[in-house]
């Protein structure tokens, strides 16, 4: 059983968390500051502390320093989004923004704790495997466990077949290979399938003599040969036809390549590597990919996480492409928002790291001056509504004296609306509760609390 500390000045937070985690079969303690945390518990026997970023004394970025390897979740809400963002940068687990709801907090404690977990369990020789590759950025537990692979995959010949959704980069994993293989100063011949046609694939990857076809008026050598002796990276390798995949079937089986419309075979030594988003054992019961180059292929495996799951890497990455794309128009690097970075870590990027990369440019493209890129420029699919930080009403503090023992963050929620919405617009409601009108608007439907007309729009009807 898990021990998680909560550090929470508001009993009725603290409360409700409490009880959330424990019907999860958490073993949870408390504490109201920063100082009480560290007199009555040793930070260093919990597994999780999760902790609101401002407590009366010191603020929760304080237990960053004071509570080791173990992982630190910060709770806060839109209007100290910059302040949550520089503690990801000063080593946070991760943040969660206020109100959140059961399934939102209990994913991520989740992860959390895994990934600490995982984290102990690879030791030191694991963690040098791991050891990042040049070109490639990222430190999750996912990504340092593809760099230890390949590190150790790379200096065989053996075939490889990566699974990954397009965008996510699987031509990184190729070249990286390559480049640790003992072929690294042979060529690296990459070919996209899916972007020949399939009338020419066969010709472009085989090569053909001339008179072979209509058209082919000189004899030319073929992507197989041109990468005799380093590596041949086909992507998208599941919109191969399959008269194309009897041909590199017979590549990878007899180590030779003939030529559309030639009598004589040639000798070749090229190392594959597959890539594909596909699932070529289901195609391969369909019968539109052959079972028998499925097998051949499928040596080892890789699997690149898309983006969504690759948590604060993708924060990482932004940054490194908003230093790429500010130095190639030569104008100073740019910061990102808070609440661009709010929008960066949130958005699940369904295109990836191509999608993450179009987004950047963009916004180094459309920002004026040397300031910040926000959320808008960005042109993303969020509503998020960003808060003053000066104001005192950020977020409700203390609605009862008394909180009691079984309210939940939702109840929470639905009666500070059902209080206020009378003396409150929609607008200032999102804002006291720190979300988004469609935020509100949700939960509304999720809840059940209808919205009421106010007495102007009675007036009017």
């Amino acid at each position: 059983m898990s021990h998680i500390l909560i550090v929470e000045d508001e009993a009725i937070i603290r409360t409700a968390l409490r009880k959330l985690l424990e019907r999860h079969r958490y073993r949870v303690s408390e504490a109201g500051s920063v100082r009480e945390a560290t007199t009555k518990y040793r930070l260093s026997e919990v597994d999780l502390i999760i902790s609101d970023l401002r407590l009366p004394g010191a603020p929760g970025t304080d237990l960053l320093k004071l509570a080791g390897d173990v992982p630190v979740l910060i709770m806060t809400s839109y209007a100290s989004l910059r302040s949550a963002v520089d503690s990801m940068r000063m080593g946070a687990a991760d943040y969660i923004a206020k109100p959140f709801d059961h399934d939102e907090m209990i994913a991520t404690v989740r992860r959390v704790i895994g990934k600490a977990a995982q984290s102990r369990a690879q030791g030191p020789s694991s963690k040098d495997s791991g050891r990042s590759i040049s070109g490639m950025i990222g430190d999750s537990p996912v990504m340092r466990e593809l760099y230890a692979r390949i590190h150790k995959v790379a200096p065989t010949d053996a075939t490889v077949l990566v699974h990954g959704e397009t965008g996510t980069g699987k031509e990184l994993v190729a070249r990286a290979i390559h480049e640790e293989s003992r072929r690294a100063d042979k060529p690296l011949i990459s070919v996209n399938c899916a972007a020949i046609p399939e009338t020419l694939i066969e010709a472009e990857l085989f090569g053909h003599e001339k008179g072979a076809f209509t058209g082919a008026q000189t004899a030319r050598e073929g992507l197989v040969a041109a990468a005799d002796g380093g590596t041949l990276f086909l992507d998208e390798i599941g919109e191969l036809p399959l008269e194309a995949q009897a041909r590199l079937l017979r590549v990878l089986q007899e180590g030779e390549v003939r030529p559309i419309g030639s009598v004589e075979s040639r000798k070749v030594d090229v190392r594959l590597v597959a890539a594909t988003h596909r699932n070529l054992r289901q195609l391969a019961g369909e019968r539109k990919f052959r079972e028998d180059l499925y097998y051949r292929i499928n040596v080892v495996q890789m699997t690149l996480a898309p983006l969504r799951e690759r948590g604060k890497d993708v924060l990482a990455i932004a940054e490194h492409l908003l230093e790429k794309f500010c130095a190639k128009v030569e104008r100073p690097t740019l910061k990102l928002s808070p609440e661009a970075v709010q929008a960066v870590t949130t958005y699940t990027w369904p295109g990836n790291v191509r999608e993450l990369e179009n987004a950047i440019q963009r916004a180094v493209i459309l920002t004026e001056g040397n300031g910040e890129i926000d959320h808008h420029t960005l042109d993303i699919d969020l509503d998020l509504v960003p808060v003053d930080e000066a104001d005192p009403d950020r977020h409700p503090r203390s609605l009862h004296t008394d909180p009691r023992e079984d309210l939940s963050l939702e109840d929470y929620f639905a009666r500070f609306v059902l209080e206020h919405q009378d003396t409150m617009s929609e607008t200032e409601l999102a804002k006291k509760l720190g979300v988004s009108r469609k935020c509100l608007w949700e939960r509304r439907q999720k809840l059940g609390i209808p919205r009421k007309k106010t007495r102007r729009l009675a007036a009017e009807a």
